[in-house]
């Protein structure tokens, strides 16, 4: 059966890797998911991530980043779902817990942070919030 939100899928990934308290988590490989690992690594909430090609199908590694036994990654939801998309103009772009997380948006410039997205003054796809 096709998977019909698979950057939900990845998020789903990385919150329960964070829960169990892994070192890093597999998810099949594509250029919006490895975009938004991008956004992620940048902002600080994971240590990186790395093609993975040991399996029949491309995948990304993803390593995960604690501070002092908690996760860097208190919560990450999916905003825009394949059933209801959300878009965003520059000066609309929500903000996460007074500007502690950040919101992840796709624009015609790639995939931003809402803050590099606002500098950039792009709106786009919200698609998923962490912090």
């Amino acid at each position: 059966m096709a998977m019909t939100d698979p950057l939900g899928d990845m998020l789903t990934r990385i919150r329960n890797g964070q829960q169990a308290k892994k070192d890093s988590v597999l998810s099949p490989a594509s250029k919006l998911r490895a975009n938004v690992l991008e956004v992620l690594q940048r902002e600080g909430y994971i240590r990186g991530y790395s093609e993975d090609g040991s399996g029949k199908h491309p995948a990304l590694r993803i390593e995960l980043k604690y501070f002092e036994g908690e996760p860097a990654i208190k919560h990450v939801s999916r905003v825009s779902k394949p059933g209801r998309r959300v878009y965003s103009g520059s000066k609309e772009l929500p903000t996460v817990r007074n500007g502690l997380g950040i919101t992840i948006v796709s624009t015609p410039r790639g995939v931003l942070s809402d803050n590099e997205a606002r500098e950039s003054n792009v709106g786009g796809e919200v698609l998923a919030e962490v912090f």
